[in-house]
């Protein structure tokens, strides 16, 4: 009997330990819904980059980007990521918000933590997402800087 009880403590606590722990920092510009929105997705697994994505649009249409790494750009850090086109983007963690841009300066815009779950009871709760703008940007920090 106690061995039975052994087991089944061990094999609970494999699987709680062995879940992996999924967290993502959302980012956006715009409203939701027109064709001005824009979004970023940062995501990791336990505590480590995993991908990033970005949405536009209406839709929004949504584009998987390639992590770069880590970079500099004007003085700053930053993170590197390209599109499939190989279009690349700066995105610069500044204060609790992301400055995003290109080498050419020609795209330059300022992102802000974006809220995922209900609004006054209505909506679903994200599990995923990160609680408030500053652990977004730790998250970033940690998992894409660090």
């Amino acid at each position: 009997m106690k061995r039975l009880l052994f087991q089944n403590i061990f094999i609970l606590l494999l699987a709680t330990t062995s879940k992996a722990q999924l967290k993502v920092a959302n980012y956006s510009l715009g409203k939701f819904g027109t064709n001005k929105y824009e979004h970023f997705e940062f995501w990791t697994k336990d505590g480590k980059s995993t991908n990033i994505s970005y949405a536009y649009g209406k839709g929004p249409k949504e584009v998987k980007l390639r992590f770069l790494g880590k970079d500099q750009i004007n003085g700053d850090s930053c993170l590197k990521v390209e599109f499939s086109n190989k279009y690349v983007l700066y995105i610069i963690p500044n204060k609790l918000r992301l400055e995003i841009t290109d080498s050419s300066g020609d795209y330059h815009k300022i992102f802000e933590w974006e809220y995922e779950g209900p609004v006054n009871g209505i909506g679903t709760y994200c599990d995923f997402c990160t609680e408030d703008e500053e652990e977004a940007m730790q998250l970033i920090h940690l998992a894409y800087l660090k």
